[in-house]
């Protein structure tokens, strides 16, 4: 089994280098046409690879494009690893485990409580003495599609892990301001719909990556549900809130707000799962004590995406 995961793993290496060689070349082949027929000058790092890729670009029909309309493996190649990573979203619903911090406390055992009422499919476990190789190692053998755990400090919950299986990614947030259903008087019932889900303000290539995380964390809804769970991204702070709603008059919409809220600040994304976070790649990481950070939005600012090697 072992072995079978290892190899697994290793193809799935392989096609995402793969893949990032044919993004690469098509990135310079868009650049270069983009100033040719813009009439400016290529920058100095194509000159050399210009005339090759120009006359390869000749000779190509629209093939790429079709197969990523058609969403086919080609499309994948090209464009992302979303067909590795969450090829069955939106065909099978996610599953789901949620865990804490060894000995965690009253408040973070609440608001874990809350949080697998958030997630449909979601299982609470206790973390008791178990390791973080034999806690992955349980998911994958059972299928759990995704595995979340919550920090604390002092009874303050601040960090949020959450780990795509079986081959990632792994997205760390720090959580900020919460606010729990047991602190907010004549709150509502938790309904246990299929939510519907509202991103606002999710424009760059890291923003979309942070939504589709996100966003793959809950199955399909139906049309008819009356429940709607918003992520909202302001100054690269992303507030949650989760309300129901009914119709009044006919026309007019009334909201009910069902709780918890909080804050969740995206700090690093790693190409790998939990139990080879220290051998896994850096996709993204947040680098707060640069000249411009204070100026610099990630996931709504389109100069705010860093490639791998800039976090090396």
């Amino acid at each position: 089994m072992l072995r079978r995961q290892a190899r697994l793993r290793r193809e799935y290496l392989y096609r995402k280098s793969i893949q990032d060689k044919l993004k690469t070349i098509q990135e310079k082949k868009d650049k270069i046409k983009r100033c040719l027929e813009e009439n400016i000058p290529i920058h100095p790092d194509l000159r050399n690879s210009a005339l090759y890729l120009q006359r390869k670009a000749e000779w190509e029909d629209a093939g790429p494009e079709l197969a990523a309309l058609q969403g086919t493996e080609m499309g994948g190649a090209v464009g992302s690893n979303e067909d590795d990573e969450y090829r069955w979203a939106g065909v099978e619903d996610p599953k789901i485990v949620i865990t804490t911090s060894r000995d965690p406390s009253s408040r973070l055992k609440m608001f874990v409580k809350e949080l697998r009422l958030i997630f449909p499919n979601s299982q609470r476990m206790n973390r008791g003495n178990y390791e973080m190789k034999q806690l992955v190692h349980a998911c994958r053998s059972n299928n759990v599609t995704d595995f979340i755990i919550v920090h604390e400090h002092r009874g303050v919950p601040d960090t949020l892990i959450i780990c795509h299986l079986p081959y990632g990614p792994t997205a760390y947030f720090t959580i900020l301001d919460v606010i729990m259903r047991h602190d907010i008087p004549d709150i509502g019932t938790m309904s246990e719909q299929y939510p519907h889900l509202i991103f606002h303000n999710f424009k760059t290539k890291i923003g979309i990556r942070t939504m589709s995380i996100l966003k793959y964390l809950f199955p399909v809804p139906k049309e008819d549900n009356k429940r709607v769970i918003t992520f909202a991204n302001h100054d690269d702070y992303i507030c949650f809130r989760h309300h129901t709603y009914k119709k009044v008059n006919g026309k007019d919409i009334e909201l009910s707000e069902v709780g918890p809220r909080f804050q969740l600040k995206l700090y690093e994304i790693k190409l790998g799962t939990l139990d080879a976070a220290s051998a896994a790649d850096t996709e993204w990481a947040l680098r707060p004590y640069m000249n411009t950070s204070h100026k610099r939005r990630f996931l709504s600012d389109d100069d705010g995406w860093l490639q791998e090697d800039d976090v090396e």
